[in-house]
């Protein structure tokens, strides 16, 4: 087995763990990170009825710096705005598995800079 699948198993196995104890309410909806080699993806999702109320990544047109720091910060202050055009102002915060640190940090404080509750 090689060394990024076995790392992406624990990853998979800590981001169980994790949806083990948040879930996302329609009050209160889950703010999902997910990061690849070149982007970063977030997405705002209700569980109870299993929809992603709003989404951004790296990947969209608009964007310039990629999966980057950089563009991990803008994703996150987008996604705050569309979540807050839906009239969403808390959210519980699934950091996907991945580390709090780097582009998954970067994400969460620039969402928090732009007004999301977690």
């Amino acid at each position: 087995m090689a060394r990024r699948d076995s790392k992406n198993i624990i990853r998979l196995r800590v981001h169980k763990r994790i949806r083990s104890r948040v879930a996302g309410t329609p009050e209160r909806p889950r703010l999902a990170v997910f990061r690849s080699v070149k982007h970063i993806y977030a997405q705002v999702i209700d569980d109870t009825k299993g929809h992603t109320v709003v989404a951004a990544g790296s990947i969209e047109k608009d964007t310039k710096n990629g999966g980057n720091v950089a563009g991990a910060k803008e994703i996150g202050k987008l996604v705050a705005e569309r979540a807050k055009d839906k009239g969403i102002k808390a959210v519980v915060f699934d950091r996907g598995g991945y580390q709090y640190h780097g582009r998954v940090k970067a994400l969460a404080e620039a969402a928090r800079e732009a007004g999301l509750e977690f």
